[in-house]
């Protein structure tokens, strides 16, 4: 035997082995009804057979599933590949299972083609399922059994009042739960409004500025170093004092302005030379940082004093003199 000769028979021998080896692959594919009403589903299943023990290292690609196996058949649903051993006294046979449920909305006879497997990548032969042939049915209408009717006419139903009477009810509960409101609300809003408020006498200006003086006597604080914050208040209590008992807004303006004011013929001289001390000092201490005398502090206070209670003789000044003094300045 020639070495060309031999070469054949090798080939010969591999080409038998790889088919046999195929032939112990087996693909099915199982429709479970052929017929089916249109838009109703069924289920296809694709089988995948072989021996284990001859096939020890497979490598199976499975058909690729889209959404329509061709047109007028579309896939619902696909499931996973499962493996089984369907026969237990054979262990080494495998059975791989793919499930595919289809339907169709178009009535007819479609073939749907063969499913491709590749076995160990060898693409020039690929195992195939058998075709398969489904029905589609369109549902059968025998129009015999249809008749043409006349137009019924309008039914008019009768009035019932019954039929109303919750809707009373509801209407009767709200204007009830109005009704208690309302009278609720007068009630309480009547008796609020016919409390009668007391309100507490108010202190005269001229008393509350002179307690005032008299605890800042008392207290002393510019024997603590506290220089600044002792002629402050008395100069606080004075406009305090002049903006309730003249309405004059003292609080706000400045030394000078309030002396302005009072150059009018509203108070005596004395007053207002006692006034001129008293701010014109507190305001050097406060912005100068002066360090009056101990001489000093118990004149301004007593000045302070002074100034409340000669400005007492002064009851009948009326205080809208003055406010025109202070928009003149304006």
């Amino acid at each position: 035997m020639t070495l060309k000769k031999h070469i054949v028979f090798i080939f010969f021998v591999l080409a038998c082995i790889v088919a046999k080896a195929q032939n112990q692959v087996e693909t099915h594919a199982i429709i479970d009804s052929s017929s089916i009403r249109i838009g109703a589903q069924t289920k296809l299943n694709i089988y995948l057979n072989y021996d284990v023990s001859v096939h020890k290292k497979l490598d199976i690609t499975w058909p690729i599933i889209e959404d329509t196996l061709k047109k007028g058949v579309e896939v619902v649903s696909i499931s996973k590949i499962d493996t089984i051993i369907p026969d237990k006294n054979q262990p080494n046979s495998i059975r791989q299972h793919l499930q595919l449920t289809i339907t169709s909305f178009d009535s007819g006879s479609y073939l749907i083609p063969p499913f491709k497997f590749v076995l160990n990548h060898d693409t020039a032969n690929p195992l195939y399922t058998e075709p398969l042939q489904l029905l589609v049915n369109t549902i059968a209408t025998d129009t015999a059994l249809v008749k043409i009717k006349e137009i019924k006419p309008i039914y008019d139903e009768p009035f019932d009042w019954r039929w109303y009477l919750p809707y009373v009810y509801i209407g009767l509960a709200i204007l009830a739960i109005l009704f208690v409101c309302i009278v609720l609300f007068k009630k309480f809003y009547k008796k609020k409004t016919q409390e009668v408020i007391i309100e507490k006498p108010r202190i005269p200006a001229h008393l509350l500025a002179l307690e005032t003086l008299e605890k800042i006597k008392q207290e002393a604080i510019w024997k603590d170093n506290k220089t600044k914050e002792y002629y402050s208040s008395i100069a606080d209590t004075v406009r305090l004092y002049i903006e309730e008992r003249f309405g004059i807004n003292a609080l706000e303006l400045t030394s000078d302005e309030i002396i302005r004011i009072f150059k009018s013929q509203i108070v005596d001289a004395e007053s207002k030379s006692k006034l001129t001390q008293i701010l014109t000092l507190a305001d050097f201490v406060k912005f100068a940082k002066q360090i009056p005398i101990e001489a000093e502090h118990t004149l301004t206070l007593n000045n302070a004093f002074d100034f409340v209670k000669g400005t007492l003789r002064e009851e009948n000044t009326h205080p809208n003199s003055l406010e025109g003094e202070l928009n003149n300045l304006n």
